[in-house]
């Protein structure tokens, strides 16, 4: 392995020049480093040794950046991604951490001058996907420690690999911008080659008596089959499922560090639901043939990564989620052996939604895996005391709401674990029982659900009131039906165009100058006018002034007649947007081969 030149540290604070033909990145926080010119032309780029001229011509515009993202390169002009502002939000293994609070991107596109007028076409749709990439939400990063790697595994590299630049030593699960690096990887460019994640990072401390507990939840988003929530689901033939996220839960008290692991993810079965403006769509299996092998590939791997694994399917046992429920664990049938093992608890069967306090009835159930599974640990003097030998993987549907509350009671049940183990709870003693420990525990996994769900599915967690008040409230309950209720008009005419932007900026699309730029044109009647949130307002209104006739009745009989009119007309809105909804839904604009 080439060893790391401690002169390459990453460049903490730059200058970004905004020249007419180029721009120029000059580090500023006391590095002798050389400053990246990058040609708004082409993208082509080089170091140089000092800031190029200015003049009344070259007027440069100058702002302070703090990250190199990557370069984008797309049809006819490359684009630049720099973070613009960030925020201090705690430590991770005592090395600062910080969130992107802004991004932005600049386009190297002068010699889209002379290319076709389709391809600038083309380049402009592609280009406005990047304006919805800059808005992504919960992006981390740190200058001095690998945060793709949970406190076992960084423990674990070995003393050459921690001399590495960090994009080196990281999990490329877990990269962030794993793809628009290669550009500067290419030109071994190590000092501006800056890892982020996407996730969440939250941490508290607390008093127990005389001691003082430093608690930090962390979340990692993979990068091999992202998305958001009903445009990806289930597996790839890799089997890399949708929503895949490992949370990791920190603990810090009188110099030693505890680490809890647990990992989530979309049922590893080849199945989706094709959006059609209906509340849930039908779920829908493909190529079930090979749902051993993808199941099989896909417990392989988390075997390989975590060790023992436990699968805690919390879906229900009827409908569609039953249907769905039969095929897991028949392909698991093929997979489950001494160490992967598969569990089904019907979360809303036996819960139902409000009493939650049962899943201490999961617990039991998988306490003895918990027990002996163990977590990781290091003493005062940094020695390896306990290994983490195996994971939890939880999912519902979504991966989001039962998936959270679930976690949130195992990260429970394990910080009362190692606080016994550390000698500051007794036998008797829970979290409960430190309501200013209780009070922010229960926040952190709360937010923690929240920024897991806005990724995926653009709205705060469901049922995250009883996460984070220990029991479900009539706000909570009208929230969820809020949430529900955006999730549904995200779905359907917003997550589309999100879901280009990701696969652009991620890679898996190649870009294509075949591409048919004509779209599909739509003639005639309701068709050539009809959207989605016409179609909704038109159903809204129907069935307001059915509910209004229908309260009049007892005065007028008539208002029978208009109350059941109003619900046939709505009724009828409603049908023939689910007969086309494909025409009002957002649908992916990409048709690139896949990379």
């Amino acid at each position: 392995m080439e060893k790391a030149d401690s002169s390459q540290k990453l460049y903490k604070r730059m200058r970004l020049w905004e020249f007419p033909d180029e721009y120029v990145v000059e580090p500023t926080d006391g590095s002798s480093g050389s400053c990246l010119e990058i040609s708004r032309v082409d993208g082509s780029m080089k170091l140089i040794d000092e800031i190029p001229h200015c003049s009344s011509l070259r007027v440069p515009k100058i702002r302070t950046i703090f990250g190199v993202i990557g370069i984008l390169k797309l049809l006819a002009g490359s684009y630049l991604l720099v973070i613009t502002e960030r925020e201090s939000v705690g430590s991770y293994m005592g090395h600062p951490i910080f969130k992107v609070s802004s991004m932005k991107v600049f386009p190297c596109d002068h010699s889209l001058k002379n290319t076709p007028v389709g391809q600038k076409k083309m380049e402009a749709e592609f280009s406005a996907l990047l304006n919805v990439a800059e808005k992504t939400p919960g992006l981390y990063f740190s200058y001095d420690v690998n945060i793709t790697l949970s406190a076992q595994r960084l423990h674990d590299l070995g003393d050459e690999s921690k001399l590495l630049p960090l994009w080196r030593q990281a999990d490329p699960r877990f990269l962030w911008n794993n793809y628009m690096m290669e550009v500067l990887i290419d030109h071994k460019l190590d000092p501006f080659l800056l890892p982020v994640v996407q996730g969440s990072f939250h941490n508290f401390q607390a008093a127990i008596g005389k001691d003082i507990v430093d608690v930090t939840l962390i979340a990692r988003r993979c990068n091999r089959r992202t998305g958001t929530r009903m445009w990806r689901r289930g597996a790839d033939t890799d089997g890399f499922v949708a929503n895949f996220v490992e949370s990791e839960q920190i603990i810090q008290l009188n110099g030693c560090t505890a680490s809890f692991v647990q990992v989530r993810g979309s049922i590893p079965l080849l199945w989706d639901q094709i959006v059609d403006l209906t509340y849930k769509p039908k779920f829908e299996t493909v190529r079930l043939e090979e749902a051993p092998r993808v199941a099989e590939r896909h417990f392989l791997d988390l075997r390989k990564k975590y060790g023992n694994v436990l699968s805690v399917d919390l879906v229900n046992k009827h409908g569609g989620e039953g249907r769905l429920n039969e095929k897991f664990a028949n392909a698991m049938q093929h997979v489950s052996g001494d160490d992967v093992r598969y569990l089904h608890f019907d979360f809303h069967h036996i819960c139902g939604h409000v009493h939650f306090e049962r899943l201490s009835i999961l617990y039991e159930q998988i306490e003895d895996f918990f027990i002996k599974n163990r977590y990781f640990l290091l003493n005062e003097k940094g020695e390896k005391v306990e290994v983490q030998l195996g994971v939890v993987r939880t999912n519902c549907i979504d991966c989001l709401d039962r998936t959270n509350v679930t976690q949130s009671m195992l990260g429970r049940r394990m910080l009362e674990f190692q606080l016994r183990r550390l000698g500051v709870f007794d036998a008797e003693e829970s979290v409960s029982t430190h309501p200013n420990l209780d009070e922010s525990f229960k926040i952190l996994w709360a937010n923690h659900g929240d920024d897991i769900s806005i990724q995926y599915s653009g709205t705060p967690a469901l049922k995250g009131d009883f996460v984070r008040y220990g029991k479900r409230t009539v706000q909570g309950i009208v929230n969820d039906g809020v949430n529900a209720l955006m999730r549904y008009y995200l779905n359907n005419f917003v997550d589309g165009t999100k879901q280009d932007a990701i696969d652009l900026m991620q890679g898996h699309y190649i870009m294509s100058v075949s591409r048919d730029m004509t779209a599909t044109s739509q003639k005639g009647g309701i068709e050539a006018i009809a959207s989605f949130p016409l179609a909704l307002g038109l159903i809204l209104t129907g069935l307001f002034f059915a509910t209004l006739s229908l309260g009049r009745v007892r005065h007028d009989v008539w208002n029978l007649l208009f109350s059941l009119i109003w619900a046939s007309i709505s009724l009828a809105i409603a049908a023939l947007v689910k007969a086309n909804g494909r025409m009002f839904c957002n649908r992916p604009r990409l048709h690139q081969s896949r990379r």
